[in-house]
């Protein structure tokens, strides 16, 4: 039986992030940080990090029942990812893919991996490129968002996929610039786009001033010893603030793992395309080939809540804000995320019926 038989009807009206100026719990920090000048003091620099480390934090790292770690080996190289499958083990639905954002990984997915294939699909989320597990390159070039759509259409194209059909895909934050690019490219065939805390285009705001500051901090293009200064940039700034903010020695272990194990190239080149990235939302309009859905937290401190909602508006797109998250819904609010997206999800699939 569909455990959603509502998922073709219309969805009820969602929780809306308050109007009116604010101030918003848990961004204080941040806008202060964006009244800065982009080129920070060490000072301000350090205060940026407070309630923000510009990496994403999992929760947890135990791996549920049903969902395995896997390679999936293309010829563009080979490709770390979890896979959760149906406890039936039948896919009764067309699978997911899930692309993290920057500094992020594949473990940023871990709460919701199991409600979302409860639905019936298979569904994966990855490392891309020079991130965490997946190698990287020295070339800046393989960290074009172009680069890396092609990467991840040929995983998409390995999925359990039956024609006509196509995947669900979910980015999150720099992952959903990665994912339009998939869909503006038609590089694999696709059921649905949700851009998740992601924008039009380049990350402006508090979190832009201190991306700004960390590539700052990273030194010049082409430096030899690139990998030593992220390194330092670890030991300075991210470690102490997160030994300040409890963070558990298990995730503090993994998130160190994972910032020094990712290419340092990947790290400062992804980092710059996220702040030059062009706005597309005209042209991801004008396509009309799949379902879209705008997702994001009510405290959403990256791409201002306000500006995605206008995005979903320009697109055409269903938008859903999600209360009590930020910018990482899926481990803030992970029973309303998994919700929300399997709903839109099976909605889309009935729309093709």
């Amino acid at each position: 039986a569909d455990p959603h038989p509502a998922d073709c009807r219309a969805q009820a009206p969602v929780p809306r992030r308050p109007e009116g100026p604010g101030p918003w719990p848990g961004l204080n920090m941040s806008i202060a940080c964006i009244q800065q000048s982009p080129r920070l003091e060490r000072a301000s620099f350090e205060r940026c990090w407070v309630g923000w480390p510009p990496v994403s934090t999992p929760r947890t790292l135990m791996l549920p029942a049903g969902i395995r770690r896997v390679t999936f080996r293309t010829s563009r190289g080979n490709f770390a990812a979890l896979e959760a499958l149906p406890g039936s083990g039948v896919h009764e639905r067309q699978p997911a893919l899930l692309i993290p954002g920057y500094t992020g990984s594949k473990e940023d997915f871990l709460p919701v991996l199991q409600p979302l294939a409860a639905a019936g699909r298979q569904v994966v989320a990855i490392d891309m490129r020079g991130q965490y597990e997946t190698p990287g390159t020295d070339d800046p070039g393989a960290y074009e968002f172009a680069a890396l759509a092609a990467d991840v259409a040929l995983i998409a194209d390995q999925l359990d996929i039956g024609p006509p059909d196509g995947v669900h895909l979910l980015g999150h934050s720099l992952g959903g610039l990665v994912a339009r690019e998939i869909l503006l490219a038609r590089a694999t065939r696709v059921s649905s786009l949700t851009l998740m805390s992601s924008g039009p285009g380049g990350l402006t705001g508090p979190r832009a001033a201190i991306l700004k500051a960390l590539l700052a901090e990273l030194g010049p293009a082409g430096q030899e010893d690139l990998q030593d200064q992220v390194k330092r940039v670890w030991a300075t700034y991210l470690e102490p603030q997160a030994v300040a903010e409890g963070t558990p020695d298990t995730i503090m272990k993994f998130v160190r793992t994972r910032m020094l194990t990712s290419s340092p190239t990947g790290l400062r080149s992804m980092g710059e395309n996220l702040l030059s990235c062009p706005d597309r939302t005209k042209a991801l309009a004008g396509l009309g080939v799949a379902p879209l859905l705008v997702v994001y937290g009510e405290d959403d401190d990256a791409w201002d809540p306000a500006t995605q909602e206008d995005m979903a508006l320009r697109l055409g797109a269903e938008r859903v804000c999600i209360p009590a998250a930020a910018h990482s819904p899926a481990v803030e609010a992970p029973e309303t995320t998994a919700s929300t997206l399997t709903h839109f999800w099976n909605a889309a699939e009935c729309r093709r019926r």
